[in-house]
């Protein structure tokens, strides 16, 4: 059966279709819907099912979403810059499509999908960190996502700021009703607005960046207070999981300077006795969010009750993802939105 990944960012959503062979048929873009919920799930609904007319075939279908929805009422929970967050998008969308869909964490996928033959393959150990429209994590060790008892495995971004300085207090207001979050500092929105304080310049994060390698002094400024607090912030996952590499990831891993500058204010910070942390690009860019055929097999693969929890479960994702059809890295993401039970 042809498989169909979306994946829903907080400023677009891409799909794309990929046979049993791994070969890539179709993908697709658009802007995320800026809508209302009701209108937001006919849209998703709609892009799919025009995919699938496409390929001229019936297709299985697997999302990957900032948050996580509830294993229990389906509901969206965490994603706090979506308008689909709080509401039930599993049962309102599989009624849509008239068929089961599986979610998977956005940020789990795309650190999966650099573990297993990205930019960290090979580590035991890794954190890949969304720096966009939000801010994400996900944790995988030893080739396995870690998802957590609540599905929130790795979600440093609603974390406090670590150490803020008195400027810095009691921080911008997150989405999430906080103030003073992660996400609020180093997501693409936090860093414009530090940028719009801090010089009176309304400019998008890309065109920050841009600026910033001209030489213009306020953008430049902008992005250094940007990359301490991200080593702060980043500073703390090290001190806690003690990754071999973090992968970055999102509109933001875009900017080569993050690279350069950023390892040396966590080497000022970490406590490792040794080299700490890589810090590193994606190999797949920043199309990651989909990236289809690298990326999604984590969840969506398993069904709820083949829970890593239960010895049954763990039998029956160890026997899926050693099946022909998945041995290969690129096709083991893209068959965790079609494998069934």
């Amino acid at each position: 059966m042809i498989r169909i990944g979306v994946d829903i960012g907080g400023t677009k959503i891409e799909v794309a279709a990929i046979d049993e062979s791994g070969a890539e048929l179709l993908r697709r873009r658009e802007p995320a819907p800026r809508v209302g919920y009701a209108e937001a799930i006919g849209a998703i609904a709609k892009f799919v099912l025009e995919a699938e007319r496409a390929v001229g075939a019936p297709c299985s279908v697997g999302i990957g979403t900032p948050g996580a929805v509830s294993r229990e009422s389906g509901v969206l929970k965490n994603a706090y810059a979506s308008v689909l967050n709080g509401m039930p998008l599993k049962p309102d969308l599989e009624r849509l499509l008239g068929r089961e869909v599986r979610f998977a964490n956005d940020a789990n996928c795309f650190a999966l999908s650099e573990a297993v033959d990205g930019a960290a393959k090979g580590a035991q150990l890794v954190f890949g960190a969304i720096l966009g429209t939000g801010v994400g994590g996900g944790v995988v060790v030893n080739g396995r996502a870690v998802e957590g008892a609540n599905s929130i495995g790795g979600e440093w971004g609603h974390n406090a700021l670590p150490r803020p300085a008195p400027g810095e207090l009691p921080g911008p207001r997150c989405g999430c009703g906080r103030d003073g979050c992660i996400e609020a500092f180093l997501s693409g929105p936090g860093l414009a607005r530090d940028h719009r304080l801090a010089t009176g310049e309304s400019r998008e994060p890309a065109e920050i960046v841009a600026l910033a390698d001209t030489g213009d002094r306020g953008c430049a400024a902008t992005l250094e207070r940007y990359e301490e607090r991200l080593a702060r912030a980043l500073a703390g996952v090290i001190n806690l999981l003690d990754p071999e590499i973090i992968v970055l990831g999102g509109g933001l891993s875009n900017a080569a300077r993050l690279y350069r500058n950023v390892p040396g204010g966590l080497r000022r910070r970490e406590r490792s006795a040794r080299r700490g942390a890589l810090v590193v690009k994606p190999r797949s860019g920043t199309r990651n969010g989909l990236a289809a055929r690298r990326r999604a097999w984590i969840g969506v693969a398993r069904a709820p009750e083949a829970s890593y929890h239960s010895a049954q479960g763990r039998r029956r994702w160890k026997s899926r993802i050693t099946t022909p059809a998945c041995r290969s890295p690129t096709r083991r993401s893209i068959c965790a939105f079609a494998t069934a039970t």
